[in-house]
């Protein structure tokens, strides 16, 4: 036992005298700087709630989609399969406290030795042993440290394949409402499209109308035909893409319609400071990077001693033929200390290693807020302006509108041409099509800030 003193005590002189970096808890490093600046437009005094404070349910409030997130949450692949290893994470962790705590086994054994006629010797040993190895210089500290920052890091990767599945699954959603928006106005313009050929054709009967306009309003006519072809196709490809990622098989999707859709009439960003906590993505990189920074931790530890206590303790028998029961006390200790003096340079290879894992995961953290900042950005101002451009369309669409009536009553009471009915036509057509694109364009940028801010889960 006097040896197993000398040890820990030369251990502990060893550990004052190198100091004791090995166990110094990860720090975030300052991003003040880039923090700071990272939104491009000013925040206001008081907007301090971000649009990543409301819940999926409270921003999707179309009862068809809500079920369809609960859905996919329950049954994605991706999102079960970064569940599980969360509980991979966590066994680890396990494993890493548990070192701390002696290992004991249990060792029983028997012999028995004959030697030419002799009597056969008998001898048995009932023992435990026991292993335990005194954390002095911060090994299974930063195992344990590095395995905590691994289960941050597998959750915060769990949360942020929630995250992009809330919004994919609601992109993926309200882009089958613009379909099904674009679909209509399609439809109608072949109704009226085939109502006019009907009337040209009636009207070169009468001879007030030439081949050639019969002709060009079947073809304008055909056009939209295929447009419908089109987008039905385009119909139920987003459905089986979104039926896979719920985890159906291809199937239609129930769903409502684009113009009973709301959502806040503004948007807030809140303050910048809230990504690091908000962004599942920035915790997954800034946990990576505690787990990089306890793996140079451990790599300063191999060059330090590693110091183990052990012993058994049971019944043996060694009295020869005769076996008694029970036998006589087994009893040992044993202590150990061993320090690495030369292994061919791979401590400090391992220690450089490590270092530069360190940077570059740091490089990843700082590249981290600057791609969520450019993402927040992009976000707010796609939202901006698709909100600016749906009413720049509608007004263009009323004009349109009106241009139609007064080229449609010139023809029929003047000799105003054909073609320009076809054109104007054609342009009102497109001019709704654009409302829809670029209404959808607008929730996409809701969708995406959403994202951006960290919230969906």
């Amino acid at each position: 036992m006097c040896m197993i003193r000398n040890i820990i005590i030369a251990a502990a002189v060893s550990i004052t005298m190198s100091g004791c970096h090995i166990y110094r808890a990860y720090k975030r490093p300052d991003v003040t700087s880039v923090v700071d600046s990272i939104y491009r437009q000013p925040i206001a005094v008081n907007d301090t709630v971000s649009l990543a404070s409301l819940s999926w349910e409270q921003l999707f409030t179309d009862p068809h989609l809500q079920e369809l997130i609960r859905y996919g949450l329950d049954n994605n692949t991706d999102l079960s399969i970064a569940r599980l290893k969360v509980k991979e994470a966590e066994a680890l962790l396990m494993t890493s406290r548990l070192s701390y705590l002696p290992s004991i086994t249990l060792s029983p054994e028997g012999t028995i030795t004959s030697v030419g006629s002799g009597e056969a010797s008998k001898k048995y040993d009932i023992a435990a042993l026991a292993d335990w190895e005194i954390d002095l210089f911060g090994k299974l500290l930063n195992a344990k440290r590095g395995a905590q920052a691994t289960l941050e890091q597998s959750d915060a990767y769990r949360q942020a394949v929630q995250t992009q599945l809330v919004a994919t699954i609601a992109n993926s959603y309200y882009t089958l409402l613009v379909l099904d928006e674009q679909l209509k106005i399609t439809q109608e313009t072949t109704e009226t499209w085939t109502e006019s050929l009907r009337t040209m054709k009636a009207l070169k009967r009468a001879g007030q109308a030439t081949e050639m306009a019969v002709a060009q309003t079947e073809a304008a006519k055909l056009s939209v035909d295929a447009s419908v072809i089109s987008i039905e196709r385009q119909i139920t490809e987003m459905e089986n893409s979104l039926s896979a990622l719920l985890g159906k098989t291809p199937q239609s999707i129930s769903r409502g319609k684009l113009s009973e859709q709301t959502f806040p009439d503004s948007l807030s960003t809140g303050v910048p400071l809230e990504l690091l906590s908000r962004r599942p993505d920035i915790r997954q990189s800034e946990a990576q990077l505690a787990v990089a920074y306890y793996a140079t931790n451990s790599a300063r530890s191999a060059f330090y001693p590693s110091i183990t206590l052990g012993g058994s303790a049971g019944w043996t028998n060694a009295a020869g033929a005769i076996i008694t029961n029970p036998g006589e006390w087994l009893l040992s200790a044993v202590g150990s200390l061993v320090q690495p003096i030369f292994n061919k340079g791979k401590n400090i290879a391992n220690l450089k290693i490590t270092k530069a894992q360190q940077e570059e995961a740091l490089l990843t953290f700082r590249q981290s807020l600057l791609d969520a900042g450019a993402e927040v950005n992009d976000g707010l101002i796609q939202w901006q302006s698709a909100k600016k451009r749906v009413e720049l369309n509608k007004q263009q669409a009323k004009s349109l509108k009106s241009a139609l009536r007064s080229s449609e009553l010139l023809m029929k009471h003047s000799s105003q041409n054909y073609l320009e009915v076809i054109t104007a036509r054609q342009s009102l057509l497109q001019a709704e099509l654009n409302i829809i694109t670029d209404y959808f364009d607008e929730i996409q940028g809701i969708i995406n800030l959403y994202h951006a801010l960290g919230g969906g889960y």
